[in-house]
């Protein structure tokens, strides 16, 4: 396996313009710069970045005259295929990843395995839809684009909170977290990791 696994993907259409680098080795996260014209979707992508220890460099703009569900939806599918890329052909990889994050008040779950099945479970309950000018339902659609578009299964839970943005973090942080240790390379792993000999 390639000690840099690196995708990269852009997407134009009508409504958006998004580039996307996705660095899973020798890199730091913080040499990543994301600019996507939603500043809570920047702040996001950042602690997943961090956290997850994943090189991020994302540029995004589009129709945010009309509101953000164009582009946070087109981010993610632009991160799900560069993260597609740059896991190349999984093998060696854990495969599985789980992380329980608290974030003040709030504590959110996400578990996930590299499975190349494409699903997810939210079981997540915002206190209210919009804060700020953001709409939360919109980290459902992150998480949902991200995950077809990488082909992950992908559970994420909210055990509780009561502040919107604490929330959000603490399950953006568990997307990294879980996500750096799924992709991690196991030596004691030979080959690809399923029964089938492919993922």
């Amino acid at each position: 396996m390639s000690l840099k696994r690196i995708g990269k993907v852009e997407r134009k259409t009508k409504e958006t313009r998004i580039s996307a680098v996705v660095e899973l080795d020798n890199v730091s996260p913080l040499a990543g710069r994301i600019s996507t014209s939603v500043p809570f979707i920047d702040h996001m992508l950042t602690l997943m970045s961090v956290h997850g220890k994943i090189g991020l460099t994302i540029k995004a703009r589009g129709d945010t005259d009309v509101d953000n569900h164009h582009i946070v939806e087109d981010i993610g599918i632009v991160m799900g295929q560069a993260f597609k890329l740059a896991l190349g052909d999984k093998r060696g990889i854990t495969r599985y990843g789980t992380a329980v994050v608290p974030m003040d008040e709030a504590l959110g779950m996400v578990c996930l395995d590299i499975s190349n099945r494409p699903f997810i479970v939210w079981d997540v309950e915002f206190k209210k839809n919009k804060a700020a000018g953001f709409d939360f339902d919109l980290v459902e659609e992150y998480f949902r684009a991200f995950a077809v578009n990488s082909g992950i299964t992908l559970h994420a839970k909210l055990f509780y909170g009561k502040n919107n943005h604490h929330m959000s973090e603490a399950l953006f942080k568990a997307l990294g977290r879980a996500l750096n240790t799924a992709v991690s390379v196991d030596p004691k792993i030979k080959g690809i990791p399923s029964t089938k000999g492919k993922l």
